[in-house]
């Protein structure tokens, strides 16, 4: 059987779980990758088939998307073109972790395609939602990567297809332990202005992770670091607690390693504000931005913020059992 896993490259997540996914899909046949999308620092440990810079979301500083970045470095006429050329006939099954060229080329050419993604658990009706419901996010998480069938990772197992996130290695055997530093990683701000914030809360010390800046500084207790897999993986282990945006996988990491959470959505991100959503319900606290009227919010949660007991189970075998139990069908 011929397989072709096709990964979402824009964020780190994605790839992060296919290190745990790909072992399991070589257990069905010969498996090639994928991966579209140029904003990830995560490097596979295994050969990649087929690269391109698919369609890419661009982080701007203020908390957000910076559209116009995104839309002057995609090329739609580009996209269709792959679109057309990609060889997905050459495959028994194509595998999709909201990839998608992949995805249109299979629906294109008629080729069985199962989605494996944290996106796939937001086709379902049981998943959560905030409070304002977003007609265009909605329509864009459905059409983006189309899929018929699929198997979703989330928070919880909210729905029957549903799976609980896939803790990559790294993370599940690792040894937590507290030094006292809070780690922050939001990729939509500004690493400057995120310094002269935290200034006004001299007795924390900081470690920012940013994708603004290409040398580490340090300002007090401050620590401003590029993005770098390794480091902010040891920077969270030992942390009293994680700032971050409300994705996926890091939030995950997070709960699983026993740590305190805060999240903030991006703006202009419906699955952001899903994955909000959901948090919320579990206790975890959300903020709708970060300025300086956030500071008291951040303070009580410096101050109260609680550990959840999570502890995430092994799921990478079932869910690709179940993947190709529906490839079956």
């Amino acid at each position: 059987m011929n397989i072709l896993y096709a990964i979402q490259g824009t964020g780190n997540g994605h790839l992060s779980r296919a290190v745990d996914i790909i072992p399991e899909l070589q257990k069905y046949g010969r498996l090639d990758l994928f991966v579209s999308g140029a904003q990830a620092e995560v490097v596979l440990p295994y050969p990649i088939k087929y690269k391109s810079k698919g369609l890419s979301f661009y982080f701007g500083k203020s908390g957000g998307i910076n559209f116009y970045k995104t839309f002057q470095r995609n090329s739609s006429r580009e996209v269709i073109q792959e679109i057309h050329e990609f060889p997905v006939e050459k495959y028994d099954l194509i595998v999709n972790d909201f990839e998608p060229i992949s995805a249109w080329a299979a629906r294109k050419k008629e080729v069985p395609i199962i989605g494996l993604s944290h996106q796939s658990a937001l086709l379902s009706k049981k998943a959560p939602r905030p409070k304002i419901r977003d007609p265009f996010g909605e329509w864009l998480l459905r059409h983006y990567a189309p899929v018929k069938k699929y198997v979703g990772f989330h928070f919880e197992e909210y729905d029957k297809n549903i799976f609980t996130p896939v803790v990559r290695e790294a993370i599940r055997h690792i040894k937590p332990r507290n030094e006292g530093h809070y780690t922050v990683y939001l990729p939509a701000y500004d690493d400057k202005k995120l310094v002269k914030l935290f200034l006004k809360l001299p007795n924390v010390r900081w470690h920012i992770f940013s994708k603004h800046t290409q040398a580490p500084y340090h300002v007090g207790r401050i620590s401003v670091y590029p993005v770098s897999g390794q480091d902010f993986v040891e920077s969270v282990v030992r942390s009293a607690g994680v700032l971050c945006g409300a994705g996926f996988e890091t939030p995950a990491e997070v709960l699983h390693l026993n740590k305190k959470l805060l999240v903030v959505p991006m703006k202009s991100q419906y699955e952001q504000h899903c994955n909000a959503a959901a948090l919320k319900k579990m206790g975890v606290p959300v903020l709708k931005k970060v300025k300086k009227r956030s500071l008291r919010k951040i303070e009580k949660w410096l101050d109260e913020g609680k550990r959840l007991n999570i502890e995430f189970a092994e799921v990478a075998p079932r869910a690709v059992e179940r993947l190709m139990s529906k490839y079956k069908e």
